[in-house]
């Protein structure tokens, strides 16, 4: 019973000692990795739309951006406010892809950087982030 006991808490002090060790690497608290050396440049994470074809979904277009605030008051608001910038990100990109994307051609990236930057600069409520569109990449499924 002793035996018993005693491993009992070898291994509780074991399972305890790693448990910092794995969280250290799984990122928790260690290095991250960063896109970009500036502390300026805010990564929004990828935004997906479908691409329809008449009223057929025939695939999904993919948008990736990061936003350039030097402005730190406004990149801390646009962090506050980062739900609500993806939230309008998507829905304009499901009116632009709805109205827009054919599947025969190569969407128009300017076009999009332009609504994003507008969509931007209205949720914001003052210009000063710039969008950089990073990706943008269509799977057809047809």
């Amino acid at each position: 019973m002793l035996r018993s006991l005693s491993r009992l808490a070898a291994l509780a002090l074991a399972a305890s000692l790693a448990v910092p060790a794995r969280a250290a690497e799984d990122g928790d608290g260690g290095p991250k990795h960063k896109v970009t050396q500036s502390a300026s440049y805010l990564m929004v994470e990828p935004m997906y739309s479908t691409i329809l074809d008449g009223e057929k979904p025939v695939g999904m277009l993919m948008i990736g951006i990061g936003l350039d605030i030097p402005d730190e008051k406004l990149r801390a608001e646009a962090i506050h406010a980062l739900p609500v910038l993806r939230d309008a990100y998507v829905r304009n990109l499901l009116n632009f892809s709805t109205t827009s994307v054919r599947v025969w051609k190569q969407p128009d990236v300017g076009a999009i950087a332009d609504r994003l930057q507008r969509v931007t600069d209205r949720a914001l409520g003052r210009k000063g982030a710039k969008v950089l569109l990073a990706q943008v990449a269509m799977r057809i499924t047809k």
